[in-house]
């Protein structure tokens, strides 16, 4: 199933050729750069996508069809943004958009 994770990045718009306009990733990254003055933090989701989309990287970084991997950099990201969240990722947080779309979710069956 590795590869559903990397079909469903680009399907929501994150290539290796940019950012589809019109996209699901599209969407996501004007909210972002509204709620960040104009630019998009690295780090974020946008910035994350993007990055894996263009490397077919989202499975081997640990966001998969069947969920986040043990040990993965995923993981990792996961546990980052729970210890600033007081514990809990939250609802449309970094971690839950990336895997998210990774499953297929947030329009990106587009």
């Amino acid at each position: 199933m590795s590869g559903n994770s990397n079909q469903n990045v680009h399907r929501a718009g994150y290539t290796p050729d940019g950012i589809k306009p019109g996209s699901t990733g599209s969407e996501i990254m004007s909210k972002e750069a509204r709620c960040h003055g104009g630019s998009v933090p690295s780090g974020e989701a946008t910035a994350t996508l993007q990055q894996m989309g263009a490397k077919n990287s989202t499975h081997s970084s640990g966001y998969t069809y069947g969920g986040i991997c043990k040990g993965s950099q995923a993981a990792r990201n996961m546990s980052e943004e729970a210890k600033s969240h007081g514990g809990g990722t939250p609802k449309g947080g970094t971690t839950a958009t990336i895997q998210s779309i990774s499953m297929g979710g947030k329009g990106s069956k587009k």
